[in-house]
């Protein structure tokens, strides 16, 4: 079980990382929101099977994140206002 619990921890911060390699804000915060909420949703699964299920979902989503992070950056986008202006 410990070792099922390092793998969701090392899957968590691979989420986390890549979700801020977006370069448009709202898609970078829609990401973290969502792998926060998901993660938070089911910290109480204790089921092998469903674990197992929603490690492979979560294996999915890290691959969808990191294609959508390289198309985002074929595609740069303006900043908004409400972003840190680089000097």
């Amino acid at each position: 079980m410990a070792a099922k619990k390092m793998e969701i921890l090392r899957l968590y911060k691979q989420l986390l990382r890549e979700s801020t390699k977006f370069s448009s804000y709202n898609f970078r915060e829609y990401a973290l929101m969502r792998v926060k909420d998901a993660f938070r949703e089911n910290k109480n699964l204790t089921d092998p099977a469903a674990l197992d299920k929603q490690i492979k979902e979560g294996y999915k989503n890290l691959a969808i994140i990191k294609r959508q992070v390289v198309i985002g950056h074929m595609f740069e986008p303006q900043r908004l206002v409400i972003e840190k202006q680089l000097s």
